[in-house]
């Protein structure tokens, strides 16, 4: 189902090069997106209109910016663990 939202994306020139790059990582979003919004089959996806289609990248956008600003907190925080016990 949320292959089909990708590839709907992708025939509307809404995706940037780097997502489009990052495929199964959209397609994971876009079913979260989805599934709360209450969309669950491809017929549904394909009537969305363009306006729709955008509110649903969008949502997907923001899980993404989420999910990768919570990786470089955790990356940072154990880099600074590391830096702090040297075993001294």
């Amino acid at each position: 189902m949320s292959e089909f939202a990708f590839f709907r994306f992708m025939s509307n020139n809404m995706l940037t090069k780097e997502e489009e790059e990052h495929k199964e990582e959209i397609v994971q979003l876009t079913e979260n997106v989805l599934q709360a919004k209450g969309i669950q089959c491809d017929a549904s996806i394909s009537k969305i209109p363009e306006e729709e289609l955008k509110e649903i990248l969008e949502k997907v956008r923001e899980l993404r910016k989420k999910k990768k600003k919570k990786q470089s907190s955790t990356e940072a925080a154990k880099q600074e663990d590391g830096y702090v016990y040297k075993g001294r």
